[in-house]
């Protein structure tokens, strides 16, 4: 059964569009949550095929769009609303991570009986993975994290020294989508939500933390977060199982749109290493 562009409604926050990809079969299935990363939406790519391939291993697999990632409710894809993407920052994405664990755990949640409560994934590819190994962290409900193309810091991604004084006197910067063509602002608020939270938002601390299996997964050409990044992430938690993909790229050799039938080899390789992990 697949599950598109449902609606979790909040009352004094955005909605967050979600999919659920499962096998309707009245069996207790672990459940994975996908956490997209930086200018990435649930529909980007290959992502519905990686959805389904794990649906057809008994997974209860789901992916959403982070609130304020760009996308609305009538257009999921891409960025159509970046007003909302101005005014993203990390702890309104793992505020809408909570809200879907909250939802997809609530007692009256309407497939409450094709999932295993106490078997809960995280994957979070690129900035997802930091998200999600933050929250890994802090909710004991999370029993295994996977990270796919992980970033180990928020903090030198969220200003660079040269450009911090005209940000915060313009009070917004723009970012080229290089697909897109559009100019991606972000507001001053982020940075400023980002030192406030800065402990928090510590992936070092928060991945030594952990006691949770770990899986990462890494390729070795990733020109957009470089390898290093997956071996410190091993290092800080050394009983984590690393795996580096040869020859794979940032999104392990996809592209957006795919338009193939099948997933690249590089991410049937990521699937290979993860589903034996999660089942």
């Amino acid at each position: 059964m697949i599950l598109k562009n449902h609606i979790l409604y909040r009352k004094t926050k955005k909605p967050i569009v979600w999919d659920a990809f499962f096998k309707n079969n009245q069996s207790n299935k672990p459940i994975v949550i996908f956490c997209h990363g930086y200018k990435g939406f649930k529909d980007w790519g290959a992502w519905d095929l990686v959805a389904k391939r794990c649906s057809d291993e008994n997974l209860f697999f789901i992916k959403f769009n982070f609130s304020h990632n760009g996308g609305t409710v009538e257009n999921p894809i891409d960025f159509p609303d970046l007003e909302a993407f101005a005014e993203n920052n990390y702890t309104k994405e793992l505020d809408d991570l909570d809200a879907i664990l909250n939802h997809i755990l609530a007692d009256d949640f309407q497939y409450r009986n094709e999932i295993d409560t106490t078997n809960i994934t995280l994957i979070g590819h690129s900035r997802g993975g930091g998200i999600s190994i933050i929250k890994a962290s802090e909710d004991q409900r999370i029993t295994k994290l996977v990270t796919w193309s992980s970033i180990c810091d928020f903090g030198k991604r969220s200003a660079t020294t040269g450009d911090l004084e005209q940000w915060k006197k313009h009070g917004v910067k723009y970012v080229l989508n290089g697909r897109t063509k559009q100019q991606m602002p972000h507001n001053f608020q982020f940075y400023k939500n980002f030192k406030a939270n800065e402990t928090r938002l510590d992936i070092e601390s928060a991945i030594k933390r952990l006691h949770v299996p770990i899986l990462i997964i890494h390729g070795d050409n990733d020109t957009s977060v470089k390898i290093n990044e997956a071996n410190a992430l091993n290092e800080w938690n050394p009983k984590s199982q690393l795996e580096i993909i040869k020859g794979a790229n940032h999104v392990f050799n996809t592209k957006h749109p795919w338009v193939e039938k099948n997933l690249s080899k590089e991410m049937m390789v990521v699937i290979d290493k993860t589903v034996p992990f999660l089942t």
